[in-house]
């Protein structure tokens, strides 16, 4: 009875335990046959151990990163050939409207390439191989056929006003990037050295740049205000006097050869011309004129009588035009001179022109003149 019992508690808790065991062998020689491999048996070789599951496994270095990153994206500024596809961070992201094939709602090259096109890469810094010194001064540089008054075809009014004329941004009042003293000087103002005389090409200064040194350009003077090369800046006499030109404060853009009245005349002495026109003469300039000569007291008077305008209401007398005559004789001419002038004054001084004209200036001051003509000078050592 005791071994029955033995028997059957063996029976109860160690035949599902080996149950277990046999089920589990089972299951697993099926998922090997599922994944192509077969149970180990006593007759297979020995396995093939497997790395420790700490072992270091070795990765081949993919070294640097190819290419380089993008020119200047990330300074804050959407420029060279950046755009809202290459460079968001500094160009904003693209709107959303970009790729209907429109370039509209406010997109540009630089925020829609791919409905406005690609931007110009001219102002990039390179002179690509698509550019010029015609089309692109800023990174080819100044062509050197500028200056021989034509305008070539790798020319333009950006690279060489002096030939094409100016661009139709001068003159509005902001001097722009792409403007200059030398090429638009109604915005940016005269170049530095501009008014001191000399015409300096290494300055840029030519007729269009600065007319005070250079001269105004052959056009000028022709009547007509050519709006291409022509303004109240360089051309006054076609194209009227600059606003605020007259106020006798000589500000602003004004300088002698736009704004005479308030500015002056634009003869330098010492610039080796002797500008005439511009009241330079031998007696305040010598080194440019020469020396005066020393003349009669009838040629000084005949000098005088040109200072005066009797036709005008009432006559105009230039003092500085008598003075210019007078400073060319001797002491003594010129003390013989003075008195007259001072009998022509006279005769005039009741604001209305002489009775006779000259003709009666020269009768009512006949013994002053008489007086003048007797007077010699001593002649010049």
């Amino acid at each position: 009875m005791k071994r029955l019992l033995i028997t059957a508690l063996t029976l109860l808790f160690v035949g599902p335990l080996v149950g277990c065991i046999v089920k589990d062998d089972a299951g697993q020689d099926s998922q090997l046959r599922q994944r192509g491999q077969r149970p180990a048996s006593d007759a297979d070789p020995t396995p093939t151990p497997r790395p420790a599951p700490d072992a270091a496994i070795t990765v081949p270095d993919a070294g640097p990163p190819s290419g380089p990153p993008p020119i200047a994206c990330g300074d804050t500024r959407c420029n060279g050939e950046e755009t809202c596809e290459s460079c968001p961070d500094d160009c904003g992201e693209c709107p959303m409207s970009c790729g209907d094939g429109a370039c509209d709602d406010g997109e540009t090259c630089r925020t829609c390439p791919d409905d406005c096109g690609r931007c110009d890469p001219c102002g990039n810094g390179r002179c690509d191989n698509e550019e010029t010194c015609g089309s692109c001064p800023q990174d080819c540089g100044r062509c050197e056929t500028c200056g021989d008054g034509q305008c070539s075809a790798d020319e333009d009014c950006t690279s060489c006003a002096v030939d094409c004329g100016l661009c139709q941004t001068c003159g509005d009042g902001r001097c722009s990037d792409d403007e200059s003293c030398a090429g638009c000087p109604e915005d940016c103002g005269g170049c530095v050295t501009c008014g001191d005389g000399f015409c300096r090409d290494q300055d840029g200064e030519d007729c269009l740049a600065c007319p005070a040194d250079c001269g105004v350009c052959p056009s000028c003077g022709d009547g007509e205000c050519d709006e291409e090369t022509e303004s109240c800046f360089v051309c006054p006499g076609d194209c009227g006097e600059c606003e605020g030109c007259g106020d006798r404060i000589c500000n602003g853009n004004e300088d002698c050869s736009s704004c005479r009245q308030d500015c002056g005349v634009c003869s330098v002495c010492g610039n080796g011309i002797c500008e005439e026109d511009d009241f330079e003469s031998c007696v305040n300039c010598p080194r440019d004129c020469g020396q005066c000569e020393v003349t009669s007291c009838r040629q000084i008077v005949t000098c005088v009588f040109t200072c005066f305008d009797l036709g005008s209401r009432p006559p105009m007398i230039s003092l500085a035009c008598i003075g210019e005559c007078t400073a060319r004789g001797c002491a003594d001419v010129q003390f013989f001179v003075d008195q007259v002038v001072s009998c022509a004054i006279g005769t005039i001084g009741g604001g209305g022109p002489p009775v006779g004209g000259f003709a009666g200036i020269l009768t009512e001051c006949s013994d002053e003149l008489e007086a003048c003509y007797r007077v010699s000078c001593p002649p010049t050592p």
